[in-house]
């Protein structure tokens, strides 16, 4: 069985969570906890979003 570290996406978001930390290094201080923040929270949705959709144990509306 693969893992999710196997699927392709999931490696290119990953990717786009190391880019986008590195990018927010350089944005001044002041929106640390602004605008820096919620650009980092919304680039590490994406690889979260697609483990737990690989999991596929979450719990399903029937």
């Amino acid at each position: 069985m693969k893992t999710i570290r196997d699927l392709l996406n999931w490696q290119k978001a990953m990717n786009l969570v190391t880019n986008t930390y590195q990018i927010t290094q350089k944005f001044p201080k002041e929106e640390l906890f602004g605008l820096t923040s919620q650009i980092r929270r919304s680039a590490i949705s994406l690889p979260s979003n697609i483990a737990e959709g690989y999991g596929g144990d979450s719990n399903k509306n029937s």
